[in-house]
């Protein structure tokens, strides 16, 4: 885990694919897919250019209720997130922030150990089968 608990990987696909890889992943694992925000095309809608830049919310409210009632403020990080984008060489990354980083944030790290052991667990590999 970084110090600011971003976690980031290379992905050997577009953009694209490596997020609809991603969702595709987390809702076979029992994830619901709240939305994904395309900020490309939002971009583009007021006449600016981005590369590739996409956020999906996603989450389970088995996992993410505990940490709550841990912390009502870890509502402001749930559901979950992860960033897609391609940068300018091209290159397509694949991102999140941790789960026991957030889980320090709010200072619910003891009581949640278990739940941000699998949290963290399923990411990780959700993003790796992803990219």
């Amino acid at each position: 885990m970084t110090p600011d608990g971003f976690v980031s990987r290379l992905s050997n696909f577009g953009p694209k694919e490596t997020m609809d890889r991603f969702a595709k992943i987390v809702t076979e694992h029992g994830m619901t897919v709240f939305a994904r925000v395309d900020h490309a095309a939002g971009a583009a809608a007021v006449d600016l250019q981005l590369r590739p830049t996409e956020v999906v919310i996603f989450g389970n409210a088995k996992a993410g209720t505990p940490l709550m009632q841990a912390a009502q403020t870890f509502g402001i990080d749930l559901p979950l997130k992860a960033l897609v984008w391609q940068d300018e060489e091209g290159k397509t990354y694949l991102a999140y922030n941790d789960p026991k980083w957030l889980a320090e944030r709010h200072g619910v790290e003891r009581e949640t150990a278990q739940t941000l052991d699998a949290m963290s667990l399923a990411l990780a590999a959700a993003v790796g089968a992803a990219s």
